[in-house]
C-alpha cells in the first residue's frame, strides 16, 4: 500500500459529477484540481449499507472541505453508469457535491494498495494529498467499518498548519514550538 510521503498515482478516470441529463460525467485526472489539496476516499461498492452513510457525511461536509482548499474525490471500481444510478435512486446521495470517480479496471485501487485481498474491492482508505501530489495522510479501515468525517477534517487542519500537532490537537489550539 502506498503511504505517507509517496506521491499519488496518475490516473484518468470517469466520474459522475451531476444528475443533469447531459451534464453526468467528467473524465478527471490526477492534475484536474492543481494547487489543491485532495482528499480520496474509497468505498467497497455501491449499492450497499455502510457506503451510503460515509458518501452522505462527506457531502454534509463538503463546505469545510472547501473552506480549507481541498476538493473531494470519492471512489468505487464500480462504473460510472452504476454511480449514477445510485445517486439516482439513493435520496442521500442526489445532491452529492463531489465527483464519483469510477475505478473499473482497478488500476488506481491496485496501485494504491488498497484492494481487499479476498474480496478484491476497495478498502474504506482516506488519502490526503497536499498541493505538489505528496500522500500526507493514510487511512484504512475494514469493510464493515466507517470512517469519521471529522477526524479526516481534523488530520487536514494539522496537516496545513504545517507544524507539530500534539495529540487529540483541535484547530484552535496551540501548535507545539520546539
Amino acid at each position: 500500500m502506498l503511504t505517507v510521503g509517496d506521491r499519488l498515482p496518475p490516473f484518468r478516470l470517469q466520474s459522475v459529477v451531476s444528475l443533469d441529463h447531459g451534464h453526468e460525467f467528467a473524465e478527471l485526472t490526477h492534475e484536474s484540481h492543481p494547487q489543491r489539496w485532495l482528499v480520496l476516499f474509497t468505498w467497497p461498492m455501491d449499492f450497499t449499507f455502510v457506503c451510503p452513510t460515509e458518501l452522505a457525511e462527506f457531502g454534509r461536509r463538503h463546505a469545510a472541505f472547501r473552506e480549507r482548499d481541498a476538493q473531494l474525490l470519492g471512489m468505487s471500481t464500480d462504473t460510472q453508469y452504476v454511480h449514477l444510478a445510485w445517486r439516482q435512486q439513493h435520496p442521500e446521495l442526489k445532491s452529492l457535491p463531489y465527483p464519483m470517480l469510477a475505478d473499473t479496471k482497478r488500476e488506481l485501487s491496485s496501485a494504491l494498495g488498497i484492494l481487499h485481498k479476498s474480496e478484491g474491492v476497495p478498502l474504506r482508505a482516506t488519502f490526503i494529498v497536499d498541493p505538489n501530489g505528496v500522500i500526507r495522510y493514510v487511512g484504512v479501515h475494514d469493510l464493515a467499518v466507517g470512517r469519521s468525517v471529522d477526524e479526516v477534517l481534523r488530520t487536514l487542519d494539522a496537516l496545513q498548519t504545517d507544524e507539530l500537532c500534539p495529540c487529540n490537537w483541535q484547530p484552535g489550539q496551540a501548535t507545539l514550538k520546539v
